[in-house]
């Protein structure tokens, strides 16, 4: 019995990820913050797909509750982790209580950075296995501390793919830009001084990142309009980039 799991679940990017590992044959861990939501969406990957779901009802930025997620590692074995829970922040980094940043780092680096570790050590005695970690297209952006968390995120996967690649475990850093999911709207963003060609779907997105995943990518960059505008980055002056990124690529206006 294969088992993935996966942070995140309920909607948008680890919603699709949810279908999609289902539709591969494996049963499901589903770990979030909001129980009742956990369980019903559960409910529902085992109707539509009659995969077994476990649920871990965890706040992943409250230490003893990222330890029991941590734990399931060692219980059985998960042969997929799909690091997909985060969120972001309307507000510039000065404008945040620093409670808020802190929390935000634990979840976006801390909690990859231990899910991963807990993930591989089984992964690699195994000889098999594979991390995806959701990073963001912004991480390729110098504006502010969701876009250094995310570039870290990238750097770390391309960085443990490189070196997990001879024992069979894979690993590969996810760089979506705008998605269709809950993301935006928690962060009561106005999504239509967004252009609609920039907007992708969640669950093309994750088809395309499991092929990139099976072809042995390291990171996945979804759709040929985010490529080019991750290889113009390389070449566009950072003051340019200070001045266009007042909207920035996680959908973020600053003040």
């Amino acid at each position: 019995m294969a088992f993935a799991l996966i942070t995140g679940p309920t909607a948008g990017i680890g919603r699709a990820f949810a279908d999609k590992l289902a539709l591969e044959g494996y049963d499901l861990v589903l770990v979030a913050r909001d129980e009742a939501r956990l369980k019903e969406t559960a409910a529902e990957l085992t109707a539509l797909h009659g995969v077994a779901c476990e649920v871990i009802a965890a706040d992943l930025t409250e230490p003893d509750q990222l330890a029991v997620v941590e734990e399931r590692f060692r219980t059985g074995p998960i042969e997929v982790l799909v690091n997909n829970a985060g969120f972001g922040q309307k507000k510039p980094f000065w404008a945040n209580p620093i409670e808020v940043e802190e929390k935000q780092f634990d979840l976006l680096t801390r909690v990859v950075l231990r899910l991963t570790h807990a993930a591989v050590l089984p992964m690699i005695e195994r000889g098999s296995g594979a991390v995806v970690n959701v990073s963001s297209v912004a991480g390729f952006m110098q504006r502010g501390s969701y876009s250094a968390h995310k570039s870290w995120v990238t750097n770390f996967s391309a960085g443990l793919a490189i070196e997990l690649h001879s024992k069979g475990v894979a690993v590969m850093a996810l760089c979506p830009g705008f998605v269709h999911t809950e993301f935006h709207e928690r962060m009561k963003m106005d999504k239509t001084i967004i252009p609609s060609f920039l907007w992708l779907d969640a669950a093309d997105l994750v088809d395309a990142a499991w092929t990139d995943l099976m072809q042995g990518k390291s990171i996945s960059i979804p759709s040929r309009r985010y490529k080019l505008i991750v290889a113009a980055i390389r070449y566009i002056p950072r003051t340019l980039i200070a001045r266009i990124s007042t909207i920035g690529l996680d959908g973020r206006r600053r003040a």
